[in-house]
């Protein structure tokens, strides 16, 4: 069944959590993130492959360089962020998105709306920052 999201809708906290609407909301949402992720990788790919540094300065070289090592690593960052998404689209898939792993409650829709591929509650989130930070000092 496919279903259209109005270009204007929002989901509400009066409507049935993780509803068919709010599911393709947050499909459709994923998707464009994950499109624009993929054009920005292939337009990188593409001024990459244009050649070697044609700089003769040295700190010219240099400036270039860094800036491709830069670029390397934000497109390397936007490969694990794909792989995310994609794990988000399929617990879209298996019914699972929008609840948090730990405890099988709602994550909430403004967590969702700022961070779509979100798979823990704020709580949960927290406990485990703070986890993270107590085993760090170790």
């Amino acid at each position: 069944m496919l279903i259209t999201v109005p270009p204007d809708y929002r989901p509400s906290e009066t409507e049935e959590f993780m509803s068919p609407l709010q599911q393709a909301y947050f499909r459709q949402k994923l998707l464009r993130w994950r499109q624009d992720l993929l054009r920005e990788a292939g337009d990188t790919l593409a001024s990459l492959s244009e050649g070697g540094i044609a700089e003769a300065d040295l700190t010219d070289r240099a400036s270039v360089e860094t800036d491709r090592a830069l670029e390397l690593r934000t497109r390397d960052r936007a490969r694990k962020l794909i792989a995310k998404i994609d794990q988000a689209l399929e617990r879209i898939d298996n019914g699972t998105y929008g609840y948090c792993e730990e405890t099988g409650e709602p994550i909430g829709l403004r967590r969702l709306e700022a961070r779509p591929i979100a798979t823990l509650s704020i709580e949960a989130q927290e406990r485990h920052e703070r986890m993270e930070r107590v085993h760090r000092d170790d």
